[in-house]
């Protein structure tokens, strides 16, 4: 599936819900279906910036492509991040850096979301998109 319709599909699902309390259980039901990252992965290095709860971010490129896993200790954390690196996971590191998750505003996911909450959203995209740039730039050998 490509970014545009991967786009549409999560505006698809997002603005069907009526009200804050229904996209929080939206971002829940991604936490809990998302993969754990490994413990040996865990690392303060991997730790993200600026979030009250602890998220980790394991990028790989294989294959021309990123690939982003996460795991948070708190749920809506672990949700947020399951729809953004959802979202990149997959794609070439030139359409991640071109695509901005414009979206997610649009379909109401970043009203709800607290100044922490939208911090780590924040943070989460510029440390997906510095991974997809230092690929492009070389810096980053296909495992």
């Amino acid at each position: 599936m490509s970014l545009p319709e991967k786009r549409q599909a999560l505006l698809d699902d997002l603005i069907t819900l009526p009200d804050a309390e229904e996209r929080f259980v939206y971002l829940l039901d991604k936490a809990k279906k998302w993969k754990p990252l490994d413990a040996s992965l865990r690392t303060d290095a991997r730790l993200l910036p600026g979030c009250v709860s602890r998220l980790w971010l394991y990028p790989e490129f294989r294959d021309g492509r990123c690939w982003f896993h996460m795991d948070a200790d708190a749920m809506i954390s672990k949700g947020i991040a399951a729809v953004l690196c959802g979202f990149y996971s997959g794609e070439e590191p030139a359409d991640i850096v071109a695509v901005e998750p414009d979206f997610l505003a649009e379909a109401g996911l970043t009203q709800v979301l607290s100044a922490n909450r939208s911090n780590a959203l924040t943070n989460l995209r510029k440390r997906i998109k510095a991974y997809a740039e230092a690929c492009l730039a070389g810096e980053v050998t296909a495992g």
